[in-house]
């Protein structure tokens, strides 16, 4: 973890050039200016390339959500274990180092524990606008904490969590600070006490995309009580985040506006993605993974078969390709994608999922269709009309994850629903005729810590989560 701290950087001025820093307020590099504004903290939550960007590469590669070429597979063992559902590999043997979802995401606990510590004490600024900051770092942190507990602990189980081991718990951004593994439920229980001390001071409109506002407050908290079933209470914070912004975003449109560019046959031209900053879904917006920040990945034949027909953001991203014996799905659209945020239609379809498990079917299909009139197009789309609960949920679940393809959420999902034991998520592919399982109790479902992790967990010990 000490790698983590030391690499940690000290903003000069409002952030425009860094340098690395040690001990951050103490030892300063000649030549740079310890942050003491509240500006210079500030200017790490900017920093969109780093503290802000959530990658999910191996969920991605479980859920075959990526389509990987063979060429990829044969070079990348992790790779190959992962999308090949191979549980004969050890991948902990194959892990020696895991950058971005791990790395990555302590990188950003590091700078916003380093924002929380000191914010209310900066100068140049009111009280007010010190608990601004303070509360978005803190939102950001348990956004973070989310993801790594997600990808490295088994899911959120009531009956087991306070046994359970999840990820270590660190607090400060001092090299020196003691780090816990600790319980599956203290670790959730952290994340909900750093919402419950945001919202307050979270603002209703905020400077920029990247810094959450009041809906992101809401909708985030409507996201961790789905992950541990608690679904009054996720349902009462989609409610007050849908009154904070309900917008959604016209992809029939983007669609019509576009078409003479996307139908155009075995042409790839890219058009601008519309899911960057200003998207009107945004609550708060992140990016994902560092080789996706330009440009979506492609996907497999296989997964593109599980949307709509007529779905109008799918047909706008995506268009099948063949490149010598391998066909996928061509991404086609360029620019910057919210993949690591919160958008609006996560949480009208959190809204749904929990109106359909109170036995509210009507209004839970209700909410679902309004999420589909802005998607499906006028000659496909029929309303999702039925009594049945199992049949309400599973049209909520593929909407779900045809929505957020490319994000956390579809891999978080299944794990929950596998867990619950009543929804269960399962896949099945042929490839050169041979058959590949992933079973909903594969203990694929949870990634091994990196062994750099194991061996050098700073001032803490590791266990890890998994076998193999």
């Amino acid at each position: 973890m000490k790698k983590i701290y030391r690499n940690v950087v000290c903003i000069l001025a409002l952030g425009l050039t860094f340098a690395s820093c040690e001990n951050y307020l103490d030892d300063v590099p000649k030549g740079s200016k310890s942050p003491t504004t509240l500006a210079d903290f500030e200017a790490f939550l900017r920093d969109e390339y780093t503290n802000q960007r959530v990658d999910v590469l191996p969920a991605l590669h479980v859920l075959n959500d990526q389509f990987v070429n063979a060429a990829t597979l044969s070079s990348n063992r992790l790779y190959n274990a992962n999308y090949m559902w191979d549980e004969s590999a050890n991948r902990i043997e194959l892990k020696p180092s895991d950058e971005g979802t791990y790395y990555g995401g302590y990188q950003g606990i590091s700078t916003f524990n380093l924002i929380i510590e000191n914010a209310l004490t900066t100068t140049k600024a009111t009280e007010q606008e010190q608990r601004v900051v303070w509360a978005q770092a803190k939102l950001l942190r348990a956004m973070n904490y989310f993801n790594v507990v997600n990808f490295y602990a088994d899911t959120y189980v009531a009956s087991t969590a306070s046994t359970k081991l999840s990820v270590p718990l660190i607090t400060s951004a001092n090299i020196n600070a003691p780090s816990k593994q600790v319980t599956i439920q203290e670790l959730y229980d952290f994340i909900l006490n750093d919402i419950k001390d945001a919202l307050p001071y979270l603002p209703k409109v905020s400077q920029t995309a990247l810094h959450p506002n009041l809906g992101a407050g809401y909708a985030f908290n409507a996201r961790v009580n789905l992950q541990m079933n608690n679904y009054a209470e996720a349902l009462k914070n989609a409610d007050l985040a849908l009154a904070e912004n309900n917008k959604l975003y016209d992809w029939i449109g983007y669609y019509n506006a576009n078409k003479a560019v996307i139908d155009v046959p075995n042409s790839y031209t890219t058009t601008p993605s519309p899911m960057g900053f200003n998207y009107v879904e945004n609550y708060t917006f992140r990016h994902g993974s560092s080789s996706n920040l330009g440009a979506e990945f492609d996907i497999p034949v296989e997964r593109a078969q599980r949307f709509e027909t007529g779905d109008a953001r799918f047909i706008s991203r995506w268009k099948i390709r063949t490149v010598g014996a391998e066909t996928s799905y061509r991404r086609t659209l360029t620019g910057a994608f919210n993949f690591g945020g919160i958008t609006t239609v996560e949480v009208y379809l959190i809204k749904a999922e929990c109106l359909a498990r109170d036995n509210k079917i009507s209004e839970a299909l209700g909410v679902l269709n309004t999420v589909r009139k802005t998607r499906i197009l006028p000659a496909s789309y029929q309303d999702i009309s039925t009594a049945d609960k199992t049949t309400a949920l599973n049209a909520i679940y593929r909407t779900k994850n045809n929505e957020l393809i490319m994000t956390l959420i579809p891999y978080a999902d299944a794990r929950r629903l596998n867990a619950e034991g009543i929804y269960k998520v399962s896949f099945t592919k042929v490839v050169g005729g041979k058959t590949y399982t992933l079973s909903s109790d594969s203990h694929l479902w949870t990634s091994p810590f990196p062994q750099g992790a194991i061996n050098n967990p700073g001032n803490g010990t590791i266990t890890q989560n998994v076998d193999k």
